[in-house]
């Protein structure tokens, strides 16, 4: 059981480079299951101001000297330095009421989500400064005037406010995009939870992976720190929609255009389909995912499940099931292996979370669990933030408010019934916004009816039935490749989705000029910009090779033989390459036409070189189009250029992507596309 015999640590900031405790009386923070002082908090006194001035000054100029891939590899790095160290976290998120299992989004999933931001952003992004992102644009006809957008680190700092029920997935999940796209962050922790958040954020400062200023923390208020944001900085809230629409409107933010992101409140809900009844896996899959999100972390969670849309029919079922499953939930201390749910996070929070039941429970009754009385497993309810599950049924629920406006940030949910996927579709509209709705059903038709009705209302949709049964992250669980927000009532923005976080620390410009000068800037050719031929470019190692070596092949004649062959050899003998008269029938094509997939063949076979060298693999193609038809008697040649270079570290090659443009003896483009090697760094290959 729990150890209450500790004594309180005052926690600390870590501002303009060193720790720093607030002046004055320090506020205590009570164990979410004992009631006992666990930690002191105070941030008065602090330069707020300083703080980011020492963030953009020397953080930001540190962070943007070091390309994408530097800045993700120092992230690999303390992500696995952390999940080495993790249990620490997890004996110190007991005091936040969460059970080991319930910490375990929030600890493993938070260090998770930093590497696989890390690991996309070597695979996706280039190793570079600049991020180019798109085609370029001719802007002229010669080709001598182009542009391109390109994405480079805002020049400031990014402040992250965060909530107090995911002390560490809440920071890690913000400053992982942030700190890849090159831009220093501020993390403010919700100070009930705050202990957590000091522990993470000292052990990651003493691991100096981090350049000096690419991290600081604010331990208690903010003071005066949002009137000296900047239209460089970026500001990420989440939180109560009440608290956030102030800071959204507050004169520094509103004046100088700061970035603003809010994920507020959300009434998420969770949909049976109408094939969804009693006796199939998906009414089964339903229940235990509605019981399981409303327990979770003690119902304390952004995405929990808050409404809970079943068929008329199948109403009472559910409710007697739901009840079944809930009545079982043993509430207790934390560390206590019999407890299944924990404590929320405070008294308080356990008083407001009891007045929202009263306020729904005017439009509802309530049909499972007693929110004035607790039943434990182990603890005192009188000293821990102990609630039991608590279920309402709404018997008119589009005559009702409530249900649809008030969220119970705890153990808590209501059940409303629905005729037909028309009026499941209304009732989920009336959140008026939300981070994620389920639908549970094995009918294609319900599913797709479903998705297009709600999807304008809601971040994320998770469809579940009997197939993904075991495969599924569940209605609860934002993923790094996925966008975490959601419309209106949620905040309106968007967190996480892979390397669209990233690219939202960045600010986008439009970059015009000739081809060699846009060249210079984005690190990549462009067409037009100048090329350099001596020796074949794939006997250059990396070591060698510079953007704009080229290679302009002979040419090579297409015969009807060759067609002929390469048909009968790979099995396509689509019409266009076999019957004149067909083919001719075509709108496209004057005659037979060579196979597109012969045409890069052929390429290759004109530019490769066949002896070993510095070139180890290709690994696909990008952009692949024919442009044009290539008929018998045609002949093409090859203009290969490297168009890219990205060095990976830790490896003996790096990447390399090569322009690839065919054309025919007319000089018209008949293929264009961007081919993908792996090339050696030095050549003989060197441990």
């Amino acid at each position: 059981m729990l150890d209450t015999g500790r004594t309180a640590r005052r926690l600390e900031s870590y501002v303009s480079g060193a720790w720093r405790a607030g002046q004055g009386e320090a506020k205590p923070l009570a164990h979410a299951a004992t009631g006992e002082v666990h930690a002191l908090i105070s941030s008065d006194g602090l330069d707020f101001a300083g703080a980011l001035d020492w963030g953009r000054r020397t953080g930001g100029t540190a962070l943007r000297r070091h390309t994408l891939h530097d800045r993700a590899l120092m992230l690999k790095a303390i992500g696995q330095a952390l999940m080495a160290g993790k249990d620490e976290f997890y004996a110190e998120s007991l005091a936040t009421g969460a059970t080991p299992r319930d910490a375990w989004p929030d600890i493993d999933g938070g260090i998770g989500t930093m590497l696989t931001f890390a690991s996309k952003a070597r695979r996706e992004l280039p190793n570079a400064h600049v991020l180019p992102e798109g085609p370029v644009e001719m802007l002229s006809r010669d080709g001598s005037f182009v542009g391109q957008h390109i994405l480079t680190p805002l020049e400031g700092v990014a402040v992250h406010i965060n909530a107090f029920n995911f002390p560490v997935w809440g920071m890690l999940e913000k400053i992982a995009p942030a700190l890849i796209a090159g831009v220093p962050c501020v993390v403010k922790p919700a100070s009930q939870t705050a202990y957590l958040t000091e522990l993470v954020v000292r052990r990651i400062l003493e691991m100096q992976i981090l350049p000096d200023g690419a991290l600081q923390l604010i331990c208690g208020g903010v003071g005066d720190l949002l009137d000296h944001v900047t239209g460089q900085d970026a500001v990420t809230f989440t939180g109560s929609a009440q608290t956030g629409q102030k800071l959204r409107t507050h004169p520094a933010v509103v004046q100088n255009s700061v970035r603003f992101t809010m994920e507020a409140d959300s009434l998420n809900a969770a949909i049976l389909g109408p094939d969804a009844g009693p006796g199939t896996p998906e009414f089964d899959l339903f229940v235990k995912e509605v019981a399981r999100e409303m327990t979770a972390k003690a119902g304390q969670k952004c995405t929990a499940i808050r409404r809970v849309l079943v068929p008329a029919a199948h109403e009472g079922a559910v409710i007697d099931a739901l009840r079944a499953t809930l009545d079982r939930t043993a509430v207790g201390l934390p560390d206590d292996a019999q407890t299944r749910m924990g404590a929320l996070v405070s008294l308080g929070e356990r008083e407001g979370v009891r007045a929202r039941i009263r306020e729904i429970a005017a439009e509802a009754e309530i049909v499972c669990g007693t929110p004035d009385e607790v039943r434990l497993s182990s603890g005192d309810a009188a000293r821990g933030a102990f609630l039991n599950p608590v279920l309402l049924r709404c018997a008119d629920p589009f005559s009702a408010r409530a249900p649809h406006e008030i969220e119970a940030f705890g153990p808590v949910a209501t059940v409303m019934a629905y005729d037909g996927v028309e009026e499941a579709v209304a009732l989920a509209k009336l959140g008026k916004g939300s981070l994620v709705s389920s639908v549970f059903t094995n009918d294609t038709g319900v599913a797709a009816e479903m998705v297009r009705g709600v999807a304008a209302f809601h971040g994320r949709i998770m469809l579940g039935n009997r197939d993904s049964a075991k495969s599924s992250t569940g209605h609860g669980a934002p993923l790094a490749p996925l966008v975490h927000g959601g419309p209106g009532r949620a905040g309106g923005g968007e967190e996480m989705g892979g390397m669209r976080g990233v690219k939202h620390f960045m600010m986008r410009s439009a970059i015009q000029g000739t081809p060699r000068l846009l060249a210079a800037v984005t690190g990549e050719w462009v067409p037009g910009a100048p090329a350099q031929q001596d020796i074949h470019p794939f006997r250059k190692s990396l070591a060698e090779l510079r953007i704009g070596d080229q290679i302009v092949t002979e040419r090579r004649e297409i015969t009807e033989a060759d067609v002929e062959h390469f048909a009968h050899f790979t099995g396509d003998t689509f019409y266009a390459h076999m019957d004149r008269e067909a083919a001719r029938a075509n709108p496209f094509f004057e005659d037979r036409v060579a196979h597109g997939y012969l045409i890069a063949s052929f390429a290759a076979g004109l530019f490769v070189m066949p002896e070993p060298g510095p070139v180890l693999a290709n690994y696909g193609v990008d952009n692949l189009r024919f442009l044009a038809p290539v008929y018998f008697g045609d002949s093409l040649q090859v203009r290969l250029t490297c168009k890219q270079i990205t060095p990976r570290d830790g490896t003996v090659y790096g990447e390399v992507r090569w322009d690839c443009c065919v054309t025919n003896q007319n000089q018209e483009v008949v293929a264009q596309y961007d081919v993908l090697t792996m090339v050696a760094k030095t050549w003989p290959l060197t441990e």
